[in-house]
């Protein structure tokens, strides 16, 4: 025998807080994605992108991914079991989290491409400088 819990329930609302969570989440993986940047060269060696270059860039789309079909499911659901008014700022925080969502999942995918471009510097020491300093 299974239960539904009506639209107003805690449970409910309270799986509309995890799509902010996520996109928080995501856009905290971007900012330590940027941040490790510097990970490519040390003492002027290019050693390539870092494993948690890797870690920052996929986990950052995955949370950003599972925030925007977080918020798609869920809106389904509320839609179909008509929700109440005392859920409302719920609603709008997961919306406006999921609109937010959407550039920095964009920004993610294009810096997880980047980590497979080759290096546009050929590779040599200190960003292709190499053949102008002596």
């Amino acid at each position: 025998m299974t239960v539904s819990d009506p639209a107003g329930s805690p449970v409910r609302r309270h799986r509309a807080l995890l799509v902010p969570l996520l996109a928080a989440a995501s856009a905290g993986l971007l900012a330590a994605r940027t941040a490790f940047d510097s990970d490519t060269f040390r003492h002027c060696h290019y050693l390539g992108p870092s494993t948690r270059m890797y870690v920052t860039s996929w986990a950052g789309v995955a949370c950003g991914l599972g925030a925007l079909l977080l918020y798609a499911v869920w809106g389904r659901a509320a839609q179909r079991s008509a929700p109440t008014g005392e859920a409302a700022w719920q609603r709008w925080l997961a919306g406006a989290s999921a609109l937010l969502t959407v550039p920095v999942v964009v920004l993610l995918v294009m810096s997880a491409y980047w980590l497979y471009v080759p290096d546009p510097s050929g590779g040599y020491d200190c960003s292709g400088l190499h053949p102008l300093i002596p």
